[in-house]
């Protein structure tokens, strides 16, 4: 992997991230495709109509279904899904937070029953990465312990010193598989936890920071903390992290939230918020957010949103997105994540502009000015 960056305004940054698969312009937003899929699309629409160099895919679903030996033979993500770019993977830690019901953190590991059949399976850190090499990701997050929020300050530092011993023998183990000629051309990325308590996530961000991972990732936030104390976080980690490597915000978020942490040093983030409130019927314009489902939009011929060339916008009216909706067509699927991906992605190419123009509070003013009107 290779990582430049390209621009600065204040603490935002643009960058060109490099890997076997793809280039990487940073500000960048990852659509999530859990199970090497964005859900309603396929790999044309990621890379003919939306252009996204770089999608997330879920270590646990596929793990557990089709199987990450079965993705190897069908000779990788990339073969087996049809899409060129670039793939992250995650490592599991999130799902054994999500599904805490039937998982369980231990010293080693987490246990966890798959929710599609109740057996019973364990994640290590060297289990996840060779699970993730058969995958074929080019990057790859290493196992983490993620608690909710708020937390005690024994299960934060718990969490942190987990976090970081799992770090260290996946980085060990990774340099040993290196040595082996397997993942190679891999990048590995450690993920800082330590809730929003600023003690806790210093002692994560030095401790991760010491080691030679490719990139670091802010994990743990948008689980149940208050928003500023989210910002606040993210820009106490970042002015921890390395300037010469990507910095990563899982799981976060809505569009305030990006520009507020582009403006706090982040480069990449990932959310299944563009695709999961299209499927629900909300769709994120210039102006702020709009519910097709509303009867005003019956007989409404202007596109989603008039400022936008999706393709989406360029062939449809918001009266017959809504009739789709009404009507539960799989088609309106397809169209409303390809035109909420669209804005997510625009959005970032035109921080990415703004940042390195030199004019991100500009930008930043105005954004916000458009929602209040």
């Amino acid at each position: 992997m290779e990582f430049s960056i390209d621009g600065r305004d204040g603490r935002a940054r643009a960058a060109t991230l490099k890997t076997a698969h793809s280039t990487i312009e940073t500000p960048i937003f990852m659509a999530v495709g859990t199970a090497a899929s964005v859900k309603s699309l396929d790999s044309r629409d990621l890379e003919d109509h939306l252009g996204t160099p770089i999608i997330l895919a879920n270590t646990y679903h596929l793990y557990l279904r089709p199987g990450d030996r079965v993705i190897a033979k069908m000779g990788g993500l990339h073969r087996f899904s049809g899409y060129r770019g670039s793939f992250l993977t995650d490592s599991g830690g999130f799902q054994a937070f999500s599904l805490s019901a039937i998982s369980k953190t231990e010293e080693e590991g987490i246990s966890f029953k798959s929710h599609i059949d109740g057996s019973l399976h364990h994640f290590t850190p060297k289990k996840v990465l060779d699970i993730q090499y058969n995958l074929g990701s080019d990057i790859m997050m290493v196992l983490d312990d993620l608690v909710a929020l708020p937390a005690t300050e024994e299960r934060l530092a718990l969490s942190v010193e987990r976090t970081t011993r799992w770090a260290r023998e996946s980085l060990e183990y990774h340099r040993e598989m290196e040595r082996r000629g397997v993942g190679r051309d891999r990048s590995l990325f450690a993920i800082i936890q330590g809730g929003v308590s600023p003690h806790f996530r210093r002692i994560s961000a030095l401790e991760l920071t010491e080691m030679d991972f490719d990139g670091f990732a802010i994990g743990g936030l948008s689980v149940g903390e208050e928003r500023q104390a989210m910002y606040d976080t993210v820009e106490l980690t970042t002015a921890l992290m390395p300037e010469e490597k990507p910095r990563y915000l899982m799981g976060v978020g809505t569009p305030e939230d990006l520009v507020e942490a582009v403006e706090r040093g982040v480069d990449m983030f990932d959310c299944v918020m563009p695709t999961r409130n299209a499927r629900n019927g909300t769709l994120f314009t210039s102006s702020g957010r709009l519910s097709i489902k509303a009867g005003r939009y019956r007989e409404d011929p202007d596109p989603i949103d008039p400022e936008c060339t999706c393709y989406t916008c360029r062939h449809y009216s918001r009266a017959y997105l809504n009739h789709l909706f009404r009507a539960k067509e799989l088609t309106y699927y397809r169209l409303a994540s390809l035109h909420n991906l669209h804005y997510y992605l625009t959005l970032m190419r035109e921080m990415r502009e703004a940042i390195i123009e030199g004019r991100f509070q500009e930008f930043r003013t105005e954004f916000y000015r458009r929602r209040e009107r």
